[in-house]
C-alpha cells in the first residue's frame, strides 16, 4: 500500500513536470506524450513487480511499464542511451547496429513459432533537472536491410524516461507502441506486453546490479 501510494505521488509529479520538456520530445517520437500522461482510461495488465498498463491511442496501442529502481538516474541512463551494448543487456535483442549518429537498426528474437522482429529507430536524448528522457520512432534508411522471413515494426516508437526520485532511487517508465505485427493473434498481445515490460526491467536491474 505505502509503495503504490509512493507510485502514485511521483507519477502525479511527471504530469505535472512533463509540460516542461521540450517539444523536441514529440517531434522525434512520434508520440504527444503529455497527451499520453494525461490519459486517464489505462488497461491495468499487472501492479507488481512491474506496473504494466495499456491504452488504444491514434490506432494502435501504447503499451506501459512503471518501477522505482534503486539506482542513481545516471546509472541508467547510461545503459539506455548505449544502444550498441543491448545485446548483452536486453536478451531479446539479438543485434543493434548503428546506422548513423542516431539511427540505429534493432533485431528481435521472439518464442517459437514467431518470426523475428526488428526495426530501424531514430533516437533523442533530453536532459531536464531532476529527469532525463530517451524518446526513438522508426524511419526509412537505406541501409536498415530487411531479412527474409522478418517481420519489421515499421511503426515502432516508444520513450524512456527517468525521474530522480532521491540520490539512489528513480522511477523509471518506459513506453511502446505495442504493436507485434505478422502473424502474433491479437489474444496474445496483454500476456506480450506484460512478458515485455516485466524482462526489460529485470535486465535492467541485472546490468544496474553490481
Amino acid at each position: 500500500m505505502i509503495v503504490k501510494k509512493f507510485m502514485k505521488h511521483f507519477y502525479l509529479r511527471i504530469i505535472r513536470r512533463v509540460l516542461i520538456i521540450p517539444i523536441i520530445t514529440s517531434l522525434v517520437v512520434g508520440l504527444d506524450y503529455n497527451t499520453l500522461l494525461n490519459l486517464d482510461e489505462w488497461n491495468i495488465i499487472q501492479d507488481e513487480p512491474v506496473k504494466v498498463d495499456w491504452i488504444e491511442h491514434d490506432g494502435y496501442p501504447i503499451s506501459r511499464a512503471i518501477k522505482i529502481l534503486n539506482y542513481d538516474i545516471g546509472s541508467i541512463a547510461n545503459i539506455i542511451k548505449d544502444i550498441e551494448k543491448y545485446p548483452f543487456i536486453f536478451k531479446r535483442v539479438t543485434e543493434s547496429k548503428k546506422l548513423d549518429s542516431n539511427i540505429v537498426h534493432i533485431k528481435l528474437d521472439m518464442p517459437f513459432p514467431f518470426a523475428s522482429r526488428d526495426y530501424v529507430i531514430q533516437y533523442n536524448t533530453i536532459k531536464e533537472h531532476e529527469h532525463w528522457a530517451f524518446s526513438f520512432k522508426a524511419i526509412h534508411h537505406p541501409d536498415g536491410v530487411l531479412e527474409p522471413g522478418v517481420v519489421r515494426l515499421s511503426r515502432a516508437k516508444g520513450l524512456w524516461r527517468l525521474e530522480s526520485v532521491s540520490d539512489y532511487k528513480t522511477l523509471v517508465t518506459y513506453v511502446w507502441n505495442g504493436e507485434l505485427l505478422g502473424n502474433f493473434p491479437k489474444y496474445g498481445l496483454t500476456r506480450a506486453w506484460k512478458t515485455q515490460g516485466t524482462e526489460v526491467f529485470n535486465w535492467l536491474n541485472e546490468a544496474l546490479y553490481p
